[in-house]
């Protein structure tokens, strides 16, 4: 029940209530009147009286009192439902955005003082977090091309032992692995500080998603996972070709990683109205119910047990849907534990050549 119904009800009780007392004050009044002047049946005549001034003067002003209450109450809370909307709309990208204020001082506007207040402290708190991101990942990434340069010579080294040899890979390939997620901080965080520039231009998507599917199959291959390319339409997106890539790349890798041995990807991409659709689908273990709202979380891997076993660092869905929302797009994901796992990317298509012709 909202706030304005409820203080409609009790307004309601409250005149009611109010009616009762003056009916019964103008029956005691009324009947005191007709006693003292010794009228006939005294009792009938208080009651009809007392009846009559309240049908006709107390019922229609309860109504108007009614009425009136209600609009006030409508009046005056008008202002929280605008307060509500406003602070609807608030996520990390806007909290510089001050909440709109009535200025006139009373309790509410004081109220929209202190949320202004404390988004400003939050928006302090998302920077001081976006530029230490920033600023480490850029600070570890010499450090580590030169880690990867001097291992990679080590193991050119040909009087390395097997052992020395395979401690060195191992190394190796660790330190790649932190280079990446270096990478990817470093470019979640240029994102959220808006310093990432997209280089939008009309490009062939299905070329895109052919090159993705040759990529695929390549990935695919020592797991003997099969790759299929069910639907290539021909549709056009404008969009920066570079990110583009890195986002099939990005799904086409976690669809083989997460699949079974001999397991099977089949991708497709349809034109639906003015969207561009792609989807990409694998029949890996999947992904538990409860699990799909946070696919997108950074970090966030899933089953432990699982990931353990998987080569990643939690970034790519992330940053599949950093790209996705830059070009104006939707994601999404949808499982069947133990059967299939589909991801569904849809993009503003351009024009429809074929409907032109």
């Amino acid at each position: 029940m909202t706030i304005r119904t409820r203080l409609t009800l009790w307004y309601a009780g409250i005149l009611t209530g109010s009616l009762l007392v003056i009916g019964l004050g103008t029956y005691r009044e009324i009947d005191e009147r007709l006693r003292h002047e010794h009228r006939w049946e005294p009792e009938e005549h208080a009651i009809a009286e007392t009846s009559e001034m309240v049908f006709q003067v107390g019922l229609p002003a309860v109504v108007l009192g009614l009425l009136g209450g209600w609009w006030l109450t409508r009046r005056a809370l008008a202002p929280v439902a605008g307060l509500t909307e406003a602070i609807k709309k608030i996520h990390e990208r806007n909290l510089r955005q001050p909440l709109p204020r009535t200025g006139n001082g009373d309790e509410l506007d004081r109220l929209t003082e202190v949320f202004n207040g404390m988004l400003a402290r939050l928006d302090d708190s998302f920077n001081r977090t976006r530029e230490f991101t920033l600023h480490a990942s850029h600070e570890l990434k010499t450090p580590l091309t030169i880690l990867c340069g001097e291992t990679e010579t080590a193991l050119r080294d040909e009087s390395l032992s097997v052992a020395a040899r395979e401690r060195a890979a191992s190394l190796l390939d660790e330190l790649r692995r932190l280079a990446r997620i270096v990478d990817g901080l470093t470019l979640l965080a240029k994102a959220d500080a808006g310093q990432v520039v997209l280089k939008l231009e009309p490009l062939p998507f299905n070329e895109l998603v052919r090159d993705n599917f040759a990529d695929a199959q390549i990935l695919a291959e020592p797991q003997g996972v099969q790759v299929e390319l069910a639907v290539c339409e021909e549709v056009s997106v404008r969009g920066d070709r570079h990110r583009l890539r890195q986002l099939l790349l990005n799904l086409a890798d976690n669809a083989v990683k997460y699949n079974q041995p001999q397991g099977r990807v089949t991708m497709s991409l349809r034109r639906a109205g003015d969207m561009a659709e792609f989807t990409i689908a694998n029949s890996g273990a999947g992904i538990p119910p409860e699990m799909l709202p946070r696919v997108f979380d950074r970090f966030f891997r899933g089953d432990a047990a699982h990931s353990q076993a998987v080569d990643g660092c939690g970034l790519g869905l992330s940053i599949v849907e950093w790209i996705v929302t830059a070009h104006h797009g939707s994601v999404k994901i949808e499982s069947v534990p133990s059967k299939i796992t589909t991801v569904t990317v849809r993009l503003p298509a351009g024009p429809d050549k074929t409907k032109a012709a």
